[in-house]
């Protein structure tokens, strides 16, 4: 089986499904990354730029993602950019990757990026007969999903669980590669924060950890 993580910034995908990757790794699925956004000068430095790129590839190498697609678009600016343009490129890599499951960003956020590349998405994996999309999933992202503090049309009510009992040490492991982004606790990015949602969410549905999910749509045999 074929995955697609869609991220609009670096780090996302850790957050949102880092320890749902590493389960689907384990059991063989091809699991394929689309970051989309990037840093850029003056905002960050040129070395800061290059940091972060350095640490999506070794965080890819964590959780054992076959390939990683870079945009490149601007962060913080998704909102410049045509969304025919937005929506032509992740379906570039949807149609490369010809994933069977899609996760991508929850539609809700507070952050515009994250709604604008849920957008896209939901673009992208339109259903076709010649699709072979059979589940689309958004996933909740610290700091960003539970600062709308409800004040929104699309509230973040996770009806998808995964087990991530025995991959949240992975998920921890990769998370701290991306140190630029970690705050100390009690910020929602800190190590500690995320592991505490994940046992949180896990208590949820009885289980240890668990990672939330949105089911947006799925198409059973």
């Amino acid at each position: 089986m074929n995955v697609l993580v869609i991220a609009a910034h670096p780090d996302d995908e850790t957050i949102g499904a880092g320890g749902t990757i590493t389960k689907h790794v384990k059991k063989g699925d091809g699991v394929y990354l689309c970051v989309v956004t990037k840093a850029y000068p003056p905002n960050w430095s040129e070395d800061s730029v290059k940091e972060r790129r350095r640490e999506v590839l070794e965080v890819s190498k964590i959780l054992g993602i076959r390939k990683t697609y870079f945009l490149d678009l601007p962060t913080v600016k998704l909102d410049t950019i045509p969304q025919k343009e937005l929506n032509d490129l992740i379906s570039n890599c949807v149609n490369e990757v010809k994933p069977d499951v899609v996760y991508t960003t929850h539609g809700g956020d507070v952050n515009k990026d994250h709604r604008l590349v849920f957008e896209a998405t939901m673009i992208a994996t339109r259903p076709s007969p010649e699709s072979l999309i059979k589940k689309v999933l958004s996933y909740e992202l610290l700091s960003s999903t539970e600062w709308t503090f409800g004040l929104t049309e699309r509230p973040f009510v996770p009806n998808v669980y995964v087990d991530i009992s025995d991959t949240l040490e992975n998920k921890i492991k990769a998370m701290s590669i991306y140190k630029s982004e970690l705050k100390e606790y009690p910020h929602p990015r800190s190590l500690e924060a995320i592991s505490t949602l994940a046992k949180k969410r896990g208590t949820e549905v009885g289980l240890k950890a668990a990672e939330a999910f949105m089911l947006i749509r799925e198409i059973s045999d």
